[in-house]
């Protein structure tokens, strides 16, 4: 009976349906997506930072974990009294710049000599390594987004760049130069905005730290190996707030899309409420049948807005291939708890109000 009543009440109103399911899938989209987004340019960029190859990673005092963010407060000769230490292998200055052309990307500017030492060079999949001033690496996947090939020219940072190699993605930027090039177009002569260092043995890691913290008091030392387990969006000032912020946004475009659907709904069907209270309906009957209704409608939700979410993510990845949308089982099924909340609260409500309707007033309404 309550079956019959639930689906004959979604489809007498075909449209407000469609528009609520549609609210409750948008809210799904929006948290899977803008998550997925989140986790996945930060694993990715850990990724490849630890793709690099070294043991530790040096930073200026109070540096963000997230590269992009620091500065070049670090004067190179640092690196000279790194390459003294005891097990340490080799060490290798970059210098980073945000390029926002095309894109936003990460510059390393490298020694090549020194950055080989460290990572175990690059993998090259076309043309050479750099070997004069003008000349620029890309990984396959930048060169993919922006359609570059090699023997190219590549504009940048205000400065024409020639490229001469295409390498394999993985070794911390997409996008690399000579140090001493970037140095000169940053205004940044002789600083470098990280060290990285390459042990004689990964066990001789905690050792080389702890004299790290002796020789540069105060500076950020940081082991590669744990990079990946740091880069979460509460590392990054801000951005934790903003995932919050959008997903408590999702949620009320659901909340505010189910009350009103459900209000007008119970407005609506005054009369047939006075008739199944009449007919012996309790108040948690009343309610029940409610509630059952939106979760109906929040179910059909939910699955269109996982499907929605699979279709964005593939088309950002063919305009953008150089991002990176992950989406797990985890924040689906949280997605799906949020829709549910927001839903039920919605309907919460209405479905109360429904359930006090006095029944003569109910029978008389017109």
């Amino acid at each position: 009976m309550i079956g019959r009543i639930i689906l004959g009440n979604i489809f007498n109103r075909p449209l407000r349906t469609l528009v609520s399911i549609l609210a409750v899938s948008v809210e799904v989209a929006v948290v899977i997506i803008i998550v997925g987004l989140t986790n996945g340019m930060l694993q990715e960029t850990a990724k490849r930072i630890e793709g690099v190859g070294a043991d530790i990673m040096l930073q200026p005092p109070s540096a963000s974990i997230f590269l992009a963010f620091n500065g070049a407060p670090m004067p190179v000769r640092i690196g000279d009294r790194l390459r003294q230490l005891r097990y340490v292998q080799s060490v290798a200055p970059v210098l980073l710049q945000v390029n926002s052309i095309g894109g936003i990307d990460i510059v390393y500017g490298i020694d090549p000599d020194s950055f080989r030492a460290v990572s175990g060079g690059f993998v090259f999949l076309q043309g050479q390594d750099m070997s004069g001033p003008d000349d620029v690496l890309l990984d396959d996947w930048a060169a993919r987004s922006k359609n570059i090939k090699v023997g190219e020219t590549f504009r940048m940072l205000e400065h024409d760049f020639h490229v001469v190699g295409i390498v394999e993605h993985g070794k911390g930027a997409r996008i690399f130069v000579p140090l001493t090039t970037m140095q000169e177009l940053t205004g940044a002569r002789d600083k470098a905005s990280i060290f990285f260092l390459k042990c004689t043995r990964t066990d001789h890691t905690a050792t080389v730290m702890e004299q790290l913290k002796i020789i540069v008091p105060g500076y950020e030392v940081r082991p590669l190996k744990d990079f990946l387990s740091l880069m979460t969006p509460t590392s990054l000032p801000g951005l934790d707030t903003f995932v919050r912020s959008m997903i408590a946004l999702a949620m009320a475009i659901g909340f505010l899309v189910i009350f009103l659907s459900m209000y007008s709904s119970v407005v609506e069907r005054t009369r047939d409420i006075g008739v199944l209270k009449s007919l012996g309906a309790s108040k948690a009957y009343i309610v029940q049948a409610l509630l059952s209704e939106i979760a109906l409608v929040c179910g059909a939700g939910i699955l269109f807005g996982i499907g929605v979410s699979y279709l964005t993510r593939a088309f950002f990845l063919s305009v953008f291939p150089t991002l990176s949308i992950l989406i797990t089982a985890d924040w689906i099924f949280r997605a799906a708890l949020i829709a549910v909340g927001g839903g039920m609260l919605g309907a919460l409500y209405p479905a109360w109000l429904a359930s006090r309707k006095d029944i003569v007033e109910a029978l008389a309404y017109e």
